[in-house]
Order: C-alpha cells, then structure tokens, then sequence
C-alpha cells in the first residue's frame, strides 16, 4: 500500500547507451533527491534506485539497479519522481511543506468556506496557490505570500486567504474592454 506521494524530481531522459539517465530534482539541495531511498512513479512503483550519480549541468546522471534501455529512459521523459511523505523529516514550527497544502478548505476573512487549494505551482517567480472556489467556475491563483495567506492550519485542514475577493476579480481583464 502506498501513502501520499511528494514529487521530488523528474526524468529528463537517457544519458548515452549504457543504461544511465538524467534526473532533474525539485529539492531545496538538489542532491537530497537521493537521501529518501529508491524514487518511485506517480503509481507507487519504484523507478529508480540509484547505485551511482554524479553532477551535470543543471541536473544529475544516475546510474540505477533497474536496467533500461536509453529507448526505455528517452519514454520516460518527464516522468514525475516521487516519494512516500511518510520519508521526508519532521518541519520545524514554521515550516511546511508545501504539498501538504494542496486539497486544504480555503477561508475568507469571516471564517467561511471559499475553496479547496487544487495546487501549489511556481512558473519562475515565486508560488502560487490554485484555488478552486465552492461556487464553481475557473481556479484563482494567489501568490502564496503572508499578505495573501496569513494564517495556515495543517491540524484543521485550512489556509486562509485575506485576499481572495481582488484575485478572483477578472472585472478588469483586457478582453472585457472595448
């Protein structure tokens, strides 16, 4: 039985002909990819256990138990590399981990129920919560800062959101003018 999974990397393909392949991890230090034990698949099946790695340019070259073939590994090629949740140490008090934030209740300033967080997703420049609303229609994405998100309840399963009104306004999108 498997438990939640956390992505912590993703295959970005063979390396040469002899079976190694090239791993991209998602990790604080890059190379803590590998402190948690064999990798697994979204599925929960162990893709990747690595005997040796060594350092390329932007990710690592992975020499692994499983024997695949470079056509094998170029299939491969963005397969998500997870771990069980249950492997990755305690937080400290004001830290979190922030899968641990994705399918929480989302409340409003009145303590009421607005949404689920659906996501947490970063395109470069910081995260952002994907939100999606109790009455229907399009994710919100918020930046995940402490002025958007100033509380977050991991016990009572909830973050709340101080601003949600001004990112689920699209009253000003530039296709609505004229």
């Amino acid at each position: 039985m498997t438990g939640k999974l956390v992505t912590l990397g993703v295959i970005i393909g063979a390396h040469g002909v002899r079976g190694d392949v090239r791993v991209k991890s998602f990790t604080a230090e890059a190379e803590d990819i590998f402190a948690y034990g064999p990798l697994k698949g979204e599925d929960g099946v162990v893709l990747i256990t690595p005997t040796s790695v060594r350092a390329g340019k932007n990710h690592f070259i992975v020499s692994p138990e499983e024997q695949r073939q470079k056509e094998d590994w170029d299939a491969l090629k963005g397969t998500k590399l997870c771990i069980e949740r249950d492997c990755l140490p305690e937080t400290d008090d004001d830290e979190i981990y922030v899968d641990d934030l994705v399918g929480l209740h989302v409340i409003n300033g009145a303590n009421e129920v607005i949404g689920t967080v659906k996501a947490v997703l970063n395109h470069g420049a910081s995260d952002l919560l994907e939100i999606m609303p109790t009455t229907g229609g399009k994710p919100v994405l918020v930046p995940f800062t402490h002025a958007d998100v100033p509380d977050i309840d991991l016990v009572a399963g909830r973050v709340s959101v101080a601003t949600f009104d001004l990112w689920a306004d699209q009253s000003g999108k530039p296709e609505d003018q004229d």
